[in-house]
């Protein structure tokens, strides 16, 4: 499966980040507690090199409390980043970034006299809602769907600390593959950018293994489902999203189960953990491997084939 969704606001984006890094003095970068590393920009370390970086996991009031103390531990172990876990409900913590950021900021450079953070983060991860707590004002443009903000910002939040904003920054390949579908699965691409059925298919396996009592007690099942086909259909006839002959409509069903998911309807729930992630990692880099030994292999072969 492949999303394809990098518009061109986004490739404008990593460039514009690469040209300011170095007068930056913080990073702060904005997770989805949903999906900590999955919604996290696989460069940013190479990036930002000995600077401090601050990991705010947003929307944490929709994510397992338990999973989310995992991950922050998780983060600032593997990483060597600090962790904050917030949601939109407590401006009063959010305000606290500010204070913390000027702690971490060892020292300010000769002849500068104000603190430079940047803050980033993919699509609708709350990052403009985070800004505009900041501020105390709207100056982010907010809205329940990626690529809201276009251009990069420079926001003054007091006389020694701006903040500069960028938009909302996607890669164009994501070397994980189920990490894709959880983007796809959290609303962090456009819906267009896939097939309903494809991206319900992988929550509800994911849900079934993960958070069974949750889909019980939602749809209101006496027996859990077998496998994720069972899941949907179960979800269209409790629903009535019926065709001809009492046939589910799959795709009607698949976007109930992305809505209520994406909705906290199911209760509070996080799509992996850190040992998932680990273990993903492992097959990734082994799959890479085996690419790499496939092209010299066949590197060789094109090398014996030619022989004047």
């Amino acid at each position: 499966m492949a999303i394809h969704w990098y518009p061109g606001h986004m490739h404008k984006a990593n460039k514009e980040i690469k040209e300011i890094l170095s007068q930056i003095d913080l990073i702060i970068e904005v997770l989805d507690a949903r999906i900590p590393y999955s919604s996290q920009n696989p460069l940013l370390s190479s990036l930002r090199g000995n600077k401090p970086c601050i990991k705010v996991l947003t929307k944490s009031d929709l994510a397992d409390p338990d999973l989310t103390r995992e991950w922050q531990n998780w983060l600032e172990q593997e990483q060597g980043v600090k962790t904050l876990s917030l949601t939109t409900e407590q401006p009063d913590r959010m305000r606290q970034l500010i204070d913390l950021s000027r702690k971490m900021i060892p020292e300010l450079p000769a002849q500068r006299q104000v603190y430079n953070t940047l803050i980033m983060g993919i699509p609708n991860v709350g990052k403009s809602s985070l800004i505009n707590i900041l501020a105390g004002k709207m100056i982010a443009k907010t809205g329940n769907e990626p690529a809201v903000t276009k251009s990069q910002q420079r926001i003054n939040l007091s006389n020694d600390f701006v903040l500069f904003d960028t938009p909302g920054v996607l890669w164009p390949k994501v070397e994980n593959e189920p990490s894709m579908y959880r983007l796809a699965v959290s609303g962090a691409v456009k819906d267009t950018a896939f097939e309903y059925d494809d991206i319900a298919f992988f929550a509800a396996d994911y849900l079934l293994q993960a958070y069974p009592d949750n889909i019980l007690e939602r749809y209101k099942l006496e027996i859990l489902p077998q496998n994720e086909l069972e899941l949907i259909e179960a979800i269209g006839r409790k629903r009535g999203c019926l065709r001809g002959g009492g046939r589910v409509d799959l795709d009607k069903a698949s976007k109930i189960l992305l809505t209520e998911l994406r909705a906290c309807k199911l209760g509070r729930i996080t799509l992996e953990s850190p040992k998932m992630i680990e273990q993903e990692l492992i097959e990734v880099k082994l799959k890479e491997e085996l690419k790499k030994e496939t092209q010299s292999k066949k590197g060789k072969k094109k090398k014996r084939a030619y022989r004047p």
